[in-house]
Order: C-alpha cells, then structure tokens, then sequence
C-alpha cells in the first residue's frame, strides 16, 4: 500500500500573499493553484497518493476534479496536518508542503521509502520550517517559524531520517523565494505567471 501524502492547500484565493508587490490577486491564486498542482503530480509520479485537506470549496473542487481525495481542513497548518492519522487509517504517512516549485520525484522517492520501511523522516526549509514530515501513528505537530527544529526534538526517540534535498528546500514564500526559484532550471516554469 502507497504512503498517503497530507498536503494542506490554503485557498486559492488567499495564496501567496506575501507575493502581491510581484503579484496580482488573479495571478497569486493562479500560482497557489499551479503550485498545488506539481506537488500532487509529484507525489504520485514518487509512488504515493496525495490526499488534500483543503481550506475552502475551490481546492475542494480543484482536487476532486484531479481525482484526488480531499476533505476541510480546519483552520489552521497544524490542525490540518493533524488530521493524517485519521485520514491515513494506519497506513504510514507524509505532510508535504504544497508551495514547493522545484520538487521532484527524486527528491520523495528516499522519504518514502523511510517512511514505508516504518521510520520517520524530516525535511527542512530554507527558512528553518519544516517542508515534510513522514512517519506513522501521532505526532504532535509544531509549524511556524523554526518549526523544524520543534519536529526534530519532538522526534528525537523516533531517529527520523533528516531529509536535506532541493525540492524541498525552497518553499515560494517570498519575493526573494521567488527569485531563487527562477534562477533554477526545475523553477523556470514559473516565468509565465510574471507580467
């Protein structure tokens, strides 16, 4: 049985905010939606299913309409995140951040296999957060600035694997996220959003 991959999708219609100097609203959400998109494909083309837990009706839909299984979130990164183990049924599991535009299959495929063997593993951003986070059973969630630090304590009696990979470095947060992205070959495509 494949990992199930949380990925917690904000509603389009609020993504990217920090983005709305480089951005419009249209084309923000746009982003958070092409965004989701790769990261889902990813996680499939990596093996697993990607089950979205969404904050409003349009990611519902979205995800639907990509055959994917979606269910409300409840307010909330960790709240959401919160719901793997009831939304994976025993099997063992990974949140992934939806917001990664250089994530590939290679950069999954070693916390999957960690993950499936019955360990746990931990990815770090860039920015001290925490771009994936894999195992099975509860795990008391702590997002937020420096939230992978949390994680790795949290997990310190579990031995996670420590995941340091460029897909899941870069998370597109910021202006200067964006800028990193487009210089590389894998973030390129995300040229045809700017003006």
């Amino acid at each position: 049985m494949p990992v199930a991959v949380v990925v917690p999708v904000k509603s389009f219609s609020l993504a990217k905010g920090r983005l709305a100097d480089v951005f419009s609203a249209e084309v923000r959400a746009s982003v958070g939606r092409a965004l989701a998109d790769r990261v889902v494909t990813v996680v499939a083309e990596a093996g697993a299913e990607p089950l979205v837990v969404g904050g409003d009706e349009g990611v519902l839909g979205w995800a639907r309409d990509r055959g994917i299984r979606a269910t409300v979130a409840p307010p909330g990164l960790d709240a959401a995140a919160g719901m793997v183990t009831t939304l994976t049924a025993g099997r063992p599991w990974a949140v992934l951040h939806a917001d990664l535009p250089l994530l590939s299959a290679a950069d999954l495929v070693p916390a999957f296999d960690v993950v499936a063997g019955g360990g746990y593993v931990l990815a770090p951003s860039s920015d001290g957060g925490t771009a994936l986070l894999g195992g099975h059973g509860t795990v008391a969630f702590s997002y937020g600035p420096a939230s992978f630090h949390r994680h790795l304590a949290a997990l310190a009696d579990r031995d996670p694997l420590v995941l340091v990979r460029t897909g899941l470095l870069l998370d597109l947060d910021s202006p200067a996220d964006l800028t990193a992205a487009l210089r590389h070959p894998r973030g390129r495509w995300l040229a045809e959003f700017l003006p």
